[in-house]
C-alpha cells in the first residue's frame, strides 16, 4: 500500500480533486472537512503527510498542525499548508508551527506533487 495522506480542507471539491489526482498515484488518501474531523483522522489513519488549509472550522490549520505536531502518535508526520489567504500572514504563523511547506491556492499542481514526492520519500 502507497504512503497515507490526509487532506482537511472546508473546500470538497479541493478534497475531491487531490483525492483523484493522488489516489491515481498510488496514494492512499483520506480527507475530512473541517479541523475537528481532521484531528481524529490523523489520530485514526496516522499519515505520512497531512495537506492542511489553514481556514478550517472548529479548529483552524495552524493549531491543528500544532496539536498534531505536539502528540507523540502522530508528530512524525509532514504537514503542507494550503490557503488562499496573504502568503505572508500566514506563513509566519505556520512554519514555526510545525509546518514542512507552505503552497497559496490556486496552487501548482507540479509544485505540489513535487512538495508530495519530496515530504513522502
Amino acid at each position: 500500500m502507497g504512503k497515507k495522506i490526509l487532506i482537511v480542507d472546508d473546500e470538497a471539491l479541493i478534497c475531491k480533486v487531490l483525492s483523484i489526482r493522488l489516489g491515481g498515484l498510488g496514494y492512499e488518501v483520506f480527507t475530512a472537512l473541517d479541523g475537528e474531523d481532521g484531528l481524529a483522522a490523523a489520530k485514526r489513519e496516522k499519515p505520512d503527510l497531512l495537506l492542511l488549509d489553514i481556514g478550517l472550522p472548529k479548529i483552524d490549520g495552524n493549531e491543528l498542525c500544532g496539536l498534531i505536531k505536539a502528540d507523540p502518535a502522530t508528530s512524525g508526520a509532514r504537514v503542507i499548508m494550503l490557503t488562499g489567504r496573504d502568503p505572508g500572514a500566514d506563513a509566519g504563523a505556520a512554519l514555526p508551527g510545525g509546518a514542512d511547506m507552505y503552497v497559496v491556492k490556486p496552487y501548482d499542481w507540479a509544485e505540489l506533487l513535487d512538495g508530495i514526492r519530496k515530504l513522502t520519500e
